[in-house]
Protein backbone atom coordinates (compact mmCIF):
# COMPACT_ATOMS: atom_id res chain seq x y z
CA UNK A 1 0.00 0.00 0.00
CA UNK A 2 1.38 3.47 -0.98
CA UNK A 3 2.14 5.93 1.44
CA UNK A 4 -0.71 8.65 -0.44
CA UNK A 5 -3.31 5.44 0.12
CA UNK A 6 -2.35 5.10 3.76
CA UNK A 7 -2.73 8.98 4.13
CA UNK A 8 -6.34 8.84 2.29
CA UNK A 9 -7.32 5.87 4.70
CA UNK A 10 -6.47 7.77 7.79
CA UNK A 11 -8.03 10.81 7.02
CA UNK A 12 -11.34 9.17 5.75
CA UNK A 13 -10.65 6.71 9.58
CA UNK A 14 -10.57 10.16 11.70
CA UNK A 15 -12.97 12.91 9.44
CA UNK A 16 -16.57 11.69 11.55
CA UNK A 17 -18.88 10.74 8.29
CA UNK A 18 -21.60 12.89 7.44
CA UNK A 19 -24.88 11.65 8.16
CA UNK A 20 -28.10 12.10 6.25
CA UNK A 21 -29.87 11.53 9.31
CA UNK A 22 -32.24 14.79 10.14
CA UNK A 23 -31.78 14.61 14.28
CA UNK A 24 -28.45 14.38 16.31
CA UNK A 25 -28.12 13.26 20.05
CA UNK A 26 -27.25 16.00 21.73
CA UNK A 27 -27.47 17.81 25.78
CA UNK A 28 -30.86 18.68 27.03
CA UNK A 29 -31.63 19.99 30.20
CA UNK A 30 -33.00 16.27 31.33
CA UNK A 31 -29.77 14.86 29.93
CA UNK A 32 -29.25 13.49 26.41
CA UNK A 33 -31.82 14.54 24.23
CA UNK A 34 -32.33 14.05 20.20
CA UNK A 35 -32.44 17.29 17.96
CA UNK A 36 -33.51 18.05 14.52
CA UNK A 37 -30.31 18.90 11.85
CA UNK A 38 -31.97 19.85 9.55
CA UNK A 39 -36.17 20.55 9.05
CA UNK A 40 -38.83 18.07 9.40
CA UNK A 41 -41.97 18.32 7.84
CA UNK A 42 -45.23 17.78 9.73
CA UNK A 43 -46.03 13.87 8.91
CA UNK A 44 -42.37 12.89 8.48
CA UNK A 45 -41.23 9.22 9.93
CA UNK A 46 -38.66 10.63 11.58
CA UNK A 47 -36.67 7.60 13.26
CA UNK A 48 -38.08 4.04 14.72
CA UNK A 49 -37.94 3.23 18.42
CA UNK A 50 -36.37 -0.43 18.60
CA UNK A 51 -34.59 -3.31 20.46
CA UNK A 52 -35.85 -7.04 21.84
CA UNK A 53 -39.17 -7.89 21.71
CA UNK A 54 -40.15 -8.97 25.16
CA UNK A 55 -43.34 -11.72 25.81
CA UNK A 56 -44.80 -10.64 29.14
CA UNK A 57 -45.92 -14.21 28.94
CA UNK A 58 -42.28 -15.71 29.94
CA UNK A 59 -41.38 -14.63 32.70
CA UNK A 60 -38.08 -13.65 32.60
CA UNK A 61 -39.00 -11.20 30.09
CA UNK A 62 -41.48 -9.75 32.72
CA UNK A 63 -39.49 -9.47 35.32
CA UNK A 64 -36.94 -6.64 33.08
CA UNK A 65 -36.86 -3.44 34.20
CA UNK A 66 -35.69 -0.22 32.28
CA UNK A 67 -36.68 2.91 31.72
CA UNK A 68 -36.93 2.29 28.07
CA UNK A 69 -39.24 -0.17 28.21
CA UNK A 70 -41.92 0.69 25.09
CA UNK A 71 -45.46 -1.21 25.71
CA UNK A 72 -46.51 -2.13 22.55
CA UNK A 73 -49.78 -3.91 23.59
CA UNK A 74 -50.53 -5.83 27.01
CA UNK A 75 -47.95 -8.94 25.66
CA UNK A 76 -45.00 -7.46 23.66
CA UNK A 77 -42.57 -4.27 25.10
CA UNK A 78 -39.51 -3.29 22.93
CA UNK A 79 -36.67 -3.35 24.83
CA UNK A 80 -35.03 0.26 23.76
CA UNK A 81 -31.90 -0.08 26.27
CA UNK A 82 -30.15 -1.33 22.92
CA UNK A 83 -27.16 1.76 22.26
CA UNK A 84 -28.00 1.72 18.52
CA UNK A 85 -32.09 2.53 19.38
CA UNK A 86 -31.28 6.16 19.11
CA UNK A 87 -34.97 7.02 19.36
CA UNK A 88 -34.53 6.29 23.23
CA UNK A 89 -33.15 9.59 23.56
CA UNK A 90 -36.32 11.75 22.58
CA UNK A 91 -37.48 13.15 25.88
CA UNK A 92 -41.47 13.24 26.97
CA UNK A 93 -43.39 16.99 26.37
CA UNK A 94 -46.49 17.84 27.67
CA UNK A 95 -46.91 19.84 24.42
CA UNK A 96 -44.64 17.69 21.91
CA UNK A 97 -43.73 18.08 18.41
CA UNK A 98 -43.87 14.71 17.62
CA UNK A 99 -45.94 11.20 18.05
CA UNK A 100 -45.37 7.54 18.99
CA UNK A 101 -46.92 5.60 15.88
CA UNK A 102 -47.05 2.04 17.41
CA UNK A 103 -47.98 -0.81 15.20
CA UNK A 104 -48.47 -3.78 17.87
CA UNK A 105 -49.24 -6.53 14.65
CA UNK A 106 -45.69 -5.42 13.23
CA UNK A 107 -44.08 -5.11 16.70
CA UNK A 108 -43.04 -1.28 15.47
CA UNK A 109 -42.87 1.74 16.56
CA UNK A 110 -42.06 5.00 14.42
CA UNK A 111 -41.95 8.47 15.65
CA UNK A 112 -43.38 10.75 13.59
CA UNK A 113 -43.65 14.96 12.94
CA UNK A 114 -47.23 16.29 13.94
CA UNK A 115 -45.57 19.89 13.60
CA UNK A 116 -43.01 21.36 11.04
CA UNK A 117 -39.82 21.35 13.48
CA UNK A 118 -36.95 23.28 13.12
CA UNK A 119 -33.34 22.27 12.97
CA UNK A 120 -32.20 22.93 16.51
CA UNK A 121 -35.08 21.89 17.79
CA UNK A 122 -35.69 19.27 20.67
CA UNK A 123 -37.92 16.45 19.35
CA UNK A 124 -40.31 15.20 21.76
CA UNK A 125 -43.85 13.48 22.13
CA UNK A 126 -45.99 12.60 25.25
CA UNK A 127 -44.91 9.52 27.29
CA UNK A 128 -48.79 8.83 28.32
CA UNK A 129 -50.66 9.20 31.58
CA UNK A 130 -49.54 6.11 33.49
CA UNK A 131 -45.23 6.78 32.91
CA UNK A 132 -45.88 10.53 33.59
CA UNK A 133 -47.65 9.62 36.48
CA UNK A 134 -45.24 6.77 37.56
CA UNK A 135 -41.82 8.39 36.29
CA UNK A 136 -42.59 11.79 35.84
CA UNK A 137 -45.11 13.16 38.34
CA UNK A 138 -43.23 12.89 41.64
CA UNK A 139 -40.16 14.75 40.14
CA UNK A 140 -41.84 17.15 38.58
CA UNK A 141 -42.10 17.30 34.66
CA UNK A 142 -39.29 19.37 33.15
CA UNK A 143 -40.65 20.05 29.43
CA UNK A 144 -40.85 23.05 28.27
CA UNK A 145 -44.23 23.97 28.54
CA UNK A 146 -44.60 22.52 32.13
CA UNK A 147 -41.05 24.83 32.79
CA UNK A 148 -42.88 28.15 31.59
CA UNK A 149 -46.09 27.24 33.13
CA UNK A 150 -44.18 27.04 36.54
CA UNK A 151 -42.42 30.05 35.87
CA UNK A 152 -45.56 31.84 34.98
CA UNK A 153 -47.28 30.82 38.54
CA UNK A 154 -43.91 31.64 40.58
CA UNK A 155 -44.14 35.29 38.52
CA UNK A 156 -47.62 35.62 39.50
CA UNK A 157 -46.71 34.37 43.22
CA UNK A 158 -44.40 37.15 43.28
CA UNK A 159 -46.74 39.87 42.22
CA UNK A 160 -49.32 38.79 44.21
CA UNK A 161 -46.96 38.77 47.44
CA UNK A 162 -45.68 41.76 46.43
CA UNK A 163 -49.60 43.33 46.11
CA UNK A 164 -50.07 41.90 49.71
CA UNK A 165 -46.78 43.93 51.09
CA UNK A 166 -47.76 46.85 49.41
CA UNK A 167 -51.33 46.47 51.00
CA UNK A 168 -49.82 45.77 54.67
CA UNK A 169 -47.31 48.59 54.21
CA UNK A 170 -50.61 51.37 53.36
CA UNK A 171 -52.28 49.66 56.05
CA UNK A 172 -48.97 50.33 58.89
CA UNK A 173 -48.66 53.65 56.87
CA UNK A 174 -52.28 54.84 57.83
CA UNK A 175 -52.20 53.03 61.33
CA UNK A 176 -49.61 55.27 62.03
CA UNK A 177 -50.68 57.95 60.83
CA UNK A 178 -53.78 58.14 62.78
CA UNK A 179 -51.77 57.37 65.85
CA UNK A 180 -49.82 60.21 65.71
CA UNK A 181 -52.56 62.83 64.61
CA UNK A 182 -54.08 61.14 67.77
CA UNK A 183 -51.00 61.61 69.85
CA UNK A 184 -50.91 65.61 68.24
CA UNK A 185 -54.89 65.86 69.14
CA UNK A 186 -54.41 64.56 73.10
CA UNK A 187 -51.55 66.83 72.94
CA UNK A 188 -53.31 69.95 71.91
CA UNK A 189 -56.62 69.31 73.47
CA UNK A 190 -54.20 68.83 76.58
CA UNK A 191 -52.94 72.23 76.22
CA UNK A 192 -56.02 74.16 75.83
CA UNK A 193 -57.29 72.13 79.01
CA UNK A 194 -54.25 73.58 80.77
CA UNK A 195 -54.98 76.87 79.17
CA UNK A 196 -58.45 77.53 80.36
CA UNK A 197 -57.42 76.54 83.98
CA UNK A 198 -54.82 78.92 84.01
CA UNK A 199 -57.53 81.20 82.65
Amino acid sequence: MGSSCLVRVLIFSIMPATSNKPYRVGRSKTGLGLFATKPIKKGTRIIRYFGPILDSRIPEHDEIENKYLFELNGRWTIDGSVRKNLARYINHSCRPNAESDVRPRERKVYIRAIRNIEPGDEINYDYGTDYFKAYLKPIGCKCDSCEKKRKKLRAEARAEAAKVKARAERKAQKAGAKVAKKKKLNGHAFAKANGRVRV
